[in-house]
Formats: C-alpha cells, sequence, structure tokens
C-alpha cells in the first residue's frame, strides 16, 4: 500500500542500475497490499506473497530464486540518485571484506538521517529507548545512532535497511534476514550475523538516497509500535541468552512492554 511511491522508487532504481550494469533487473514483492499502476516502459517482476510476510521474509522470497552477485535491498518510499548504484559498487570492489553497504541517507527535508549505527547494548539500549522519545539529543541516543558526517567509507556494527547493496555470497552464508523478525531489528541482526560470519558492514557515504522515513505506516501506527517492542525484545534475548542472563531478559521484556504502552497510549490519545 505504497502508493505513488513504488513506481517513483522504481524509475530511479532503474536509472541508477542502468547508469552502473548493463544486466540487472527489478522485483517488487507484494506483501498482499494493492499495487500502484507501474512504469510500463522498465521491466519488473512482480512476486505475490501469500500474506503480509514482513519486511526480511519478504526480501528472502524476492531473492530465493536471485543467481546474481549482488542484492540491492530497497523500501518503496526511496529515491536513488542517478550514481548511487555505482558509487556503492565502486565501494565494494574497493572493499570486499564487506558483505552489506548502505548509503548516506537524507530526509526530505535535506537532514542526514543515522543509518549507520552501534549494536544496541545494555546501557546504550536502555538509555535510548527511555529518553528518546522525550530527549532525542541525549548522549545514549547520539553513541547509539553514530551519526556520521565523514566522506570515508566506515566500518559499522549495522546499516539501515532502508537502502543496502548486499554480496550475495555473505547473504546467503547468513541465511538471508533472520525469518523471526516481522519488522524492525531485522537489518539489526543481518549486521551481528555478518559479523559473526566475518563480513564487514560498510558506510558509504558518497552515495546517496532520499527517504520518507515509513510513510507507509505513520498513519497506522500502533501495530507498528507494537512490531517495533517485539522486535526489540526478540534481538536482546538473543544478546543476553544466558542461563544466568534470566532475570535481565524478564526486567528487559517488562520494560519494553512498559515503554510500548506509554507509547500507545500517547498514540492513541493524538
Amino acid at each position: 500500500n505504497s502508493g505513488s511511491e513504488l513506481p517513483n522508487l522504481i524509475e530511479s532504481a532503474a536509472a541508477a542500475c542502468a547508469a552502473a550494469t548493463s544486466q540487472w533487473e527489478i522485483v517488487v514483492v507484494n506483501n498482499g497490499g494493492a499495487l500502484p499502476q507501474l512504469p510500463k516502459k522498465i521491466p519488473v517482476q512482480i512476486v505475490q506473497a501469500e500474506k503480509n510476510l514482513g519486511y526480511g521474509r519478504a526480501v528472502n522470497l524476492g531473492a530465493a530464486d536471485y543467481s546474481g552477485e549482488w542484492l540491492l535491498v530497497v523500501n518503496p518510499d526511496v529515491q536513488l540518485q542517478p550514481d548511487t548504484v555505482q558509487k556503492l559498487l565502486a565501494a565494494a570492489a574497493e572493499n570486499p571484506q564487506a558483505g552489506v553497504y548502505g548509503p548516506r541517507i537524507y530526509t526530505p527535508g535535506g537532514d542526514i538521517y543515522p543509518s549507520a549505527r552501534n549494536f544496541p547494548r545494555l546501557l546504550s539500549g536502555i538509555g535510548h529507548g527511555v529518553l528518546a522519545p522525550i530527549w532525542p539529543g541525549n548522549p545514549f541516543t547520539k553513541k547509539y545512532q553514530n551519526l556520521l558526517t565523514t566522506a570515508e567509507n566506515t566500518p559499522v556494527d549495522w546499516l539501515s535497511g532502508a537502502c543496502l547493496l548486499i554480496r550475495m555470497s555473505a547473504f546467503r552464508e547468513c541465511g538471508g534476514f533472520d525469518s523471526r523478525y516481522f519488522m524492525f531489528f531485522e537489518y539489526t541482526q543481518l549486521g551481528e550475523d555478518m559479523k559473526a560470519h566475518g563480513w564487514q558492514s560498510l558506510y558509504v557515504p558518497a552515495a546517496a538516497v532520499c527517504h520518507e522515513q515509513g510513510k507507509s505506516w505513520k498513519e497506522r501506527p500502533l501495530p507498528m509500535i507494537a512490531a517495533h517492542h517485539e522486535s526489540a525484545y526478540l534481538y536482546l534475548q538473543g544478546i543476553y541468552n544466558k542461563p544466568g542472563q534470566a532475570p535481565l531478559r524478564w526486567l528487559l521484556r517488562c520494560g519494553l512492554q512498559i515503554r510500548k504502552k506509554i507509547l500507545t497510549r500517547f498514540h492513541s490519545a493524538g
């Protein structure tokens, strides 16, 4: 249900891919919503999901029969620049140790979105989770979001899933996106899995895209608030998975439930 965003993405992706390589294809995975009229001049393969699979599982479905070397994963509310793919591929050629590459992401207002982040751990994660809704510039959020203004290619813990160039050999090693996540944190988990298999995640600021930031779900935020907190706990229980950390997992679960209820009431009232 992304409306006019999807045709706009397809046009910008086709132009960016054509500028970088003579061999490319566009696959759209339809998670059960209504598809708008797509550009007739651009060949697009449509994969119909049996239901709304969520983000990562839908990407896995779209890439299931793909035999190419590179997978470009893009949200429908993203606009690529004409040289985005070219610059990502150039960075990949210079940095073969990485399995996933992410561009600099701008908001429609021209601000840099913190798309290259540190892994959320206990102190930074709790501080960010508690303070970010009321104090976005708190030091815990700054440490977690790791806003990079550098012009250099930089290894980071994980990259936003809004736009990723993924090396297919590394993607297969990791088993694709973790299918347990419906939405949110699947790209954080991909960063963990890449690291576990010896691959880097590389931030490529010379490549750039514009991202509308969740336009398809902002009109109905309550299900996504629930999904975000469930995915957060799924991720954290995997990080703190030792038997002796059971009390910590319980506290994290309780804290996330409380935070979810607060945000749900806030959005319901507003």
